[in-house]
């Protein structure tokens, strides 16, 4: 099974499927993938991205680059540790643990690689707009499914489908990344057309992915007894680690913009730290409260990735069965941690997500998505429906010749072309799409 798991093949086309054996001592596949991921512009492109404050001038708050970055971070150390685990439970496989450590850094570096400038806000929006405008002319040459891919729109099928497809080898392999690096970054393993069964738009795979997405899965043995997929046991690890990030780097973030006080977080860290740490933290008069958070933060890191690995040993055979626990935080034993996670969460929800300048900021980002569809959508199904440039009325024409070589190519499949559009207005930074969208409004000169 594990052999499998841990694929090292790489895909070209339908008929060139190679297992990759050209490696050094000094860089492995998995490094490879680890390398292809950090030199792409796709994952440069978001350290002008939003992670949760919109066009932030605090150079100090995260953007999606660094929150990947630590995010990998974490996974590299629960990856060694779980490498560690794997060898000594399959000592006939001989596991490197550096192999399954560059494995989860990895899906974790390119966890958000898909996801739309201005962050969920941008989600949303995009959501919303083909919800609204779901029984208009333009939309009805779709089926069914591959309209919900765009109604149901996710940052995790947006990020599968740019390291398959479009970055580096378009639509031929994407970068090639190993199989067993593919696995780890997927946490849903099913289509747009399962979220009305789960109740929330999340999906990791679009239509046009379908069929790489069933080699992949099939290839690498986890496809379940009644036909339906189930997760990679290293994306547990890569969705842990994004759990323990966020959860707490948010509050950090909110500090550093004085939406939250110190006093605020007080509780979260005394039910992750012992008493005793947080007392003399929070009492050293040298330490700034920037300073004391970073501090405070960095050990309830470690605490709660060493307990996400005592969960993930304890619960390996339910983690590798087809009955699969829905995560490894819904698992953790100690309930301090588990209340922990939701005061955090209380805490967002209550000061950091309402606050007022994220919700301005948030509703400029609603106005500039919304420019961007209304005039690139509409020109893609025109150019769809005349198939000439030179029949394209004026405005369409120049928009289209905004996006460049992105811009879609006539096609047989009005699907296929949307989607280009919306790879090129998900690829954009948050400063980018504000720039192409006053082009569109006629503010940029």
């Amino acid at each position: 099974m594990w052999e499998k798991l841990l694929s090292k093949k790489r895909y070209y086309n339908a008929d060139e499927i190679v297992e990759d054996k050209n490696e050094e001592y000094y860089r492995s596949s998995f490094h490879k993938d680890y390398d292809r991921i950090i030199f792409s512009n796709a994952f440069r492109r978001l350290s002008k991205k939003t992670q949760v404050h919109p066009l932030s001038k605090n150079d100090h708050v995260h953007n999606r680059l660094t929150h990947s970055l630590e995010v990998a971070s974490v996974g590299r150390s629960l990856g060694l540790k779980a490498g560690e685990f794997l060898n000594k439970k399959y000592p006939q496989i001989k596991i490197d643990p550096y192999d399954v450590a560059y494995i989860i850094q990895t899906a974790c570096l390119a966890h958000d690689i898909g996801n739309p400038p201005f962050g969920h806000a941008g989600e949303e929006v995009i959501k919303e707009w083909f919800e609204t405008h779901k029984e208009e002319e333009f939309l009805n040459g779709l089926s069914q499914n591959e309209l919900e891919d765009f109604m149901h729109i996710d940052g995790n099928a947006q990020s599968f489908r740019v390291v398959t497809q479009i970055e580096n080898n378009l639509f031929r392999g994407g970068m090639n990344l190993t199989f067993a690096t593919l696995g780890a970054l997927v946490k849903y393993p099913h289509a747009s057309s399962h979220c009305k069964n789960i109740g929330k738009s999340k999906f990791n795979y679009f239509q046009s992915e379908e069929s790489f997405f069933q080699l992949l899965f099939n290839e690498i043995g986890l496809l379940k007894a009644d036909g339906t997929y189930k997760r990679h046991p290293l994306s547990y690890l890569m969705e842990a680690s994004d759990d323990i990030c966020y959860g707490l780097l948010d509050l950090q973030d909110a500090l550093e913009l004085n939406i939250i006080a110190l006093r605020d977080m007080q509780n979260i860290f005394t039910l992750i730290c012992t008493k005793e740490e947080v007392e003399k933290i929070y009492s050293n008069t040298e330490y700034s409260d920037t300073k004391k958070v970073s501090k405070l933060v960095a050990i309830s890191i470690h605490n709660l990735a060493m307990h996400t690995m005592e969960v993930f040993e304890e619960n390996f055979d339910a983690i590798m069965s087809d009955d699969q626990p829905r995560d490894l935080i819904e698992l953790f034993t100690k309930e301090e941690y588990k209340n922990a996670i939701k005061e955090a969460k209380r805490l967002a929800s209550a000061k950091i997500f309402n606050e007022k300048r994220k919700i301005e900021l948030e509703l400029g980002a609603y106005n500039i998505i919304e420019t961007l569809l209304d005039n690139l959508m509409h020109a893609a199904y025109e150019f769809y429906k005349k198939g000439d440039d030179l029949k394209l009325s004026f405005r369409y024409k120049r928009a289209l010749e905004l996006m460049g070589e992105n811009r879609p190519k006539k096609t047989k499949s009005l699907y296929n072309m949307y989607q280009r559009v919306i790879d090129y207005i998900v690829g954009m930074t948050d400063n980018h799409a504000k720039y192409v969208a006053h082009q569109l409004n006629g503010m940029g000169y």
